[in-house]
C-alpha cells in the first residue's frame, strides 16, 4: 500500500472550550497542533490541515487549509471529504486524518492502520481502544479513507448523514485496535479541565 496523504481536522466549532480553535491553545510551551503535526508528519506523503473560516491564522504551519466542501458544520466526514477531494488532485489513493485537538496519539497510527486494511478492496479503518465497560470504543476522527469512496461520501453527506460510522460500518469498514496506557492516547482537549490534564500528562512524561 503506497504511504497515505495526513489530513488533520480542525473544523470542529469547539463550543465547550468557548469557541476558537482549539489546536492553537498552547500545551508544554507549543500549540496543539504542533504537537500533532510532529507526530504525523514522518508517518505520511504530505500534510494539509481541513479547517474553516480565514485560513491566514493557520499560515505559520506552511500547509494547505481545506475548508469544508459541505455547508453547515457537517462534522467530521465533511473534513474527511475535503481531505479525499485534496487527494485526488495529488493523485493519492487514501489519506489518514488525525483530530486537531489530539496531542498523544500513537506514532505508528499510520502502520497499524494499513496493516488492519491489508485485504480490503477500499482501505477503510477507524482506530479504536479496549474499554472495560463499553467494549471496543471507535474514534472516527482517526482512520484511513480510500479516495475511491469520496463521492459516495459525498452523496451520503447531501443526503443528510452526519455520523461516521453508520457510514464506514455500510462499507465494511474495520477497527485497528490500540493499547491503553496511562491514558487514552486519544485522548482529546475539550474543555480548560482536559488542558489542564493534558499539562499534567506531559509533566509527568518529560
Amino acid at each position: 500500500m503506497k504511504q497515505p496523504l495526513g489530513v488533520i481536522l480542525a473544523g470542529g466549532q469547539a463550543r465547550r472550550m468557548g469557541g476558537g480553535d482549539k489546536g492553537l491553545l498552547r500545551l508544554g510551551g507549543q500549540t496543539i497542533l504542533s504537537r500533532v503535526i510532529d507526530r504525523l508528519e514522518p508517518q505520511v506523503a504530505g500534510l494539509a490541515l481541513n479547517a474553516n473560516g480565514d485560513p491566514a491564522r493557520f499560515s505559520e504551519y506552511a500547509m494547505p487549509v481545506l475548508p469544508d466542501s459541505v455547508t453547515g458544520f457537517a462534522g467530521p466526514l465533511a473534513g474527511v471529504l475535503a481531505g479525499l477531494d485534496w487527494a485526488a488532485e495529488q493523485g493519492a489513493e487514501t489519506v489518514v486524518t488525525a483530530a486537531a485537538d489530539t496531542p498523544f496519539f500513537p506514532c505508528d497510527l499510520v502502520p497499524c492502520l494499513q496493516l488492519a486494511a491489508e485485504g480490503m478492496a477500499h482501505p477503510l479503518v477507524l482506530s479504536a481502544t479496549p474499554d472495560p465497560e463499553r467494549g471496543t470504543v471507535r474514534h472516527p476522527t482517526f482512520g484511513i479513507w480510500p479516495v475511491a469512496l469520496r463521492d459516495d461520501l459525498r452523496a451520503a453527506l447531501e443526503g443528510g448523514l452526519r455520523k461516521v460510522v453508520l457510514w464506514t460500518d455500510a462499507h465494511d469498514g474495520r477497527v485497528a485496535q490500540f493499547p491503553v496506557g496511562e491514558i487514552d492516547p486519544f485522548f482529546n482537549v475539550n474543555t480548560p479541565e482536559d488542558l489542564e490534564r493534558a499539562e499534567a500528562l506531559l509533566k509527568r512524561k518529560a
